[in-house]
């Protein structure tokens, strides 16, 4: 039986969502219910779990998260992989070639790949026949790089590239390299606009055999929803630079793969901004109308990076005023990379949520994030009636999943409503992205109440 994925959960394509990524330190060691617990906390129903191995994904964090009524797409790359493990042994041969080698830990694989696209859909097929993820999304399916004729990082120009043109337009592709060549891609401008069209293509062509094609997503799930990703930045003449520097052109897009959604993808020439106002979106609304224009019943959302570098965190404000004008300016859903290097991460104090009577005399507390086993101090018990002063408790153990600490008592709790103070709780700085950070403590006097399950 193939998994069920969105039919039970159609806020899928609307609504604040967030990116995580599983493999970070952050949610190693620590229960999948404590993981889907601190999203539920933070106030996601969406989740956009970044897939960097599909043979390596958490099966319980997905179903864990679906209990809590939280959908769950499956994000993965279209351009190559950070995990090559899981590749078959040829797969150097579908290495793209760049004006200039870059060794950044990422592999970049050719569009012009037959061997890569089949291996790319089957694995994704896989994936997705075994995990009830409720949407399926190719993110990052472009050639790079923003301006990289410039800069080097320009690709593919290799052999794969060179037959594909030449099977399409009988031609040898323009050179990027040698700039006396007669054929240098500025001498030709037919050739060049030949070889934008080829590239093109070649993008869309991916994204629609990997979800459209035979044994590809829609086939292995019929339920499952759908969303492409382009590119978005802030420059007057965006949509052709996108499209010849990178290959990207959302309405043709759009047209043949036939997505529930299209997300516009924040460029990094923006993301990586120090000040970059909340607002900033309002600048990619020449990008939006045109996918409007063409689409107006299709579903927009709209991406963020929050964190990925020290001089462009995002905190809680921010992330509260670029929801707002998202929503202002017509996205259905907005989404942001990556849940756990946002600004609050590093500047929140870990506060109790609420409080869960287990038996007599054990309690578990749940705390707005992760929080440090070695951290646990004296803990108070006020009583919620009366004017009594608070009692010191004496904790016989405790442990932390995550979020989640659990509490034992050398005696039974009284049996009438009490709160609980367990002071000098710290989070955990060692496991977030930028270290060197000072870890924050729940301040003093903040209880949390506690009750008792519901039977």
């Amino acid at each position: 039986m193939k998994p069920n994925g969105s039919a039970g959960r159609p806020w899928a394509l609307r609504g604040a969502s967030i990116q995580i990524d599983p493999l970070f330190p952050y949610y190693a060691d620590r229960s999948p219910d404590s993981i889907a617990d601190e999203l539920v906390l933070a106030g996601y129903r969406t989740v956009h779990y970044f897939v960097v191995n599909e043979q390596k994904v958490d099966l319980r964090l997905v179903e864990a998260l679906q209990r809590r009524e939280i959908a769950v797409w499956a994000l993965v790359l279209g351009n190559g992989t950070f995990s090559a493990e899981h590749a078959p042994p040829l797969w150097k041969q579908w290495r793209m070639e760049l004006l200039r080698p870059i060794n950044d830990g990422f592999e970049r694989f050719s569009h012009f790949s037959t061997e890569y696209i089949e291996w790319k859909k089957e694995v994704l097929s896989y994936v997705l026949s075994n995990v009830p993820f409720d949407g399926v999304e190719v993110a990052e399916p472009y050639f790079p790089e923003w301006n990289g004729l410039e800069r080097g990082v320009y690709g593919d120009v290799g052999p794969l590239a060179a037959q594909a043109f030449r099977a399409r337009y009988g031609e040898e592709m323009p050179e990027f390299r040698d700039t006396s060549s007669s054929r240098y891609y500025t001498r030709v401008p037919e050739l060049y606009e030949a070889w934008i069209d080829l590239r093109v293509d070649a993008v869309n062509g991916l994204i629609h055999e990997l979800i459209n094609g035979a044994k590809g997503a829609r086939e292995v799930r019929p339920d499952i929803q759908v969303a492409t990703w382009s590119l978005a930045v802030r420059d007057d003449d965006a949509a052709r630079k996108l499209r010849e520097w990178q290959g990207l052109d959302a309405v043709s897009m759009i047209e043949l793969v036939k997505p529930d959604l299209h997300v516009l993808q924040t460029h990094w020439p923006d993301w990586m901004k120090r000040g970059l106002p909340a607002d900033y979106i309002r600048e990619y609304e020449p990008l939006a109308a045109s996918i409007r224009e063409r689409y107006p019943d299709l579903p927009l959302g709209i991406q963020a990076d929050i964190g990925s570098r020290a001089s462009m965190i995002k905190g809680r404000r921010w992330l509260d005023d670029f929801e707002h004008h998202a929503y202002a300016l017509g996205y259905r859903t907005w989404m942001a990379y990556e849940y756990h290097i946002g600004g609050y991460m590093y500047a929140e104090p870990p506060l109790p949520s609420s409080g869960l009577r287990l038996d007599d005399a054990e309690v578990m507390i749940t705390y707005n994030k992760r929080i440090d086993p070695d951290s646990i101090g004296e803990v108070l018990l006020h009583l919620s009636s009366g004017m009594s002063r608070p009692q010191v408790v004496k904790v016989t153990g405790s442990a932390v999943d995550g979020n989640r600490l659990f509490l034992r008592f050398a005696r039974a709790l009284p049996d009438t409503p009490f709160q609980l103070e367990v002071r000098d709780v710290r989070d955990t700085p060692e496991l977030w992205l930028l270290k060197g950070r000072k870890a924050n403590r729940t301040p003093r006097r903040t209880r949390v109440s506690i009750i008792r399950p519901v039977t």
